[in-house]
């Protein structure tokens, strides 16, 4: 099952791959023309402090290469990018499989429904995996053509805090669409919910009623400690691992439960 899912997504996950080394390109050619430029950074500094903190620019230099890459692409567009994967993958999981009507080919093969779900999963976090440490190589390779010079460690723990990310709103799409069988909403939960965690961890240290909950959001557990300065957060990583472990054993007892509709 599980290379079996990997075989159907190879061409929408070449696609992916593709567009990850484009778009690092276009952040990585912006670089020179930012570098020189104080306004920039003076810009930032003037923002209201809950701009900042939700955007994450907050101690962010923009004219050092970790600076320039946190605030542009790893605050806001890289983690809508693999969120994005994540969820996608997570909800064609069953859900996808139930309104493309191929649900019932799946279960009639000898294969426990809780394997389906299980193998769906490994597929979903080998993708994520791959296309993270696919775009870590792009910013360390492509960075240095203009002089984007990145500590690699960082990079690498950063990458795999953004994995973790991703995977965590993916489950959680997985959960979803196992437990109601309906696409639009093992889509939309996550995305629901992936704001309100955003909002809740860019505004728990200013607002005083949220500052119990920030450190309860995926985002907290991503970017919290800073990765990309300070390197691998390990109570993050087990906190986001145990997450995912959660929601797909979650997914899995209610895909099993299910009464599934042909």
């Amino acid at each position: 099952m599980l290379l079996k899912t990997l075989r159907d997504q190879r061409r929408s996950y070449a696609a992916w791959c593709l567009s990850v080394v484009l778009l690092v390109a276009m952040y990585v050619a912006l670089w020179p023309s930012i570098r020189d430029q104080p306004s920039m950074q003076d810009f930032l500094d003037q923002m209201p402090q809950a701009l900042r903190n939700l955007l994450a620019t907050s101690g962010a230099d923009m004219s050092t290469p970790v600076g320039y890459i946190q605030v542009e692409f790893l605050s806001f567009m890289g983690p809508i990018l693999v969120i994005l994967y994540a969820v996608l993958a997570g909800s064609g999981a069953v859900a996808g499989e139930e309104d493309r009507r191929t649900l019932d080919l799946l279960l009639a093969t000898p294969v426990a429904r809780s394997r389906i779900v299980v193998d769906k999963a490994v597929a979903m976090v080998l993708g994520a995996l791959g296309l993270t440490t696919l775009l870590g190589v792009a910013l360390l390779l492509e960075g240095t053509f203009v002089g984007l010079d990145l500590p690699a460690g960082k990079v690498a723990a950063a990458m795999l805090h953004l994995a973790l990310l991703g995977l965590v709103f993916g489950a959680l799409s997985l959960l979803v669409g196992a437990a109601t069988g309906r696409l639009a909403l093992s889509r939309g939960v996550p995305a629901f919910v992936a704001v309100v965690a955003y909002v809740v961890n860019g505004l728990g240290g200013l607002v005083s009623w949220l500052e119990p909950f920030q450190k309860l959001s995926p985002f907290f557990q991503y970017a919290g400690h800073d990765p990309l300065h300070a390197g691998v957060s390990w109570l993050g990583v087990t906190v986001a691992v145990a997450t995912v472990a959660v929601l797909v054993v979650g997914g899995a007892l209610a895909f099993e439960r299910r009464d599934v509709a042909s």
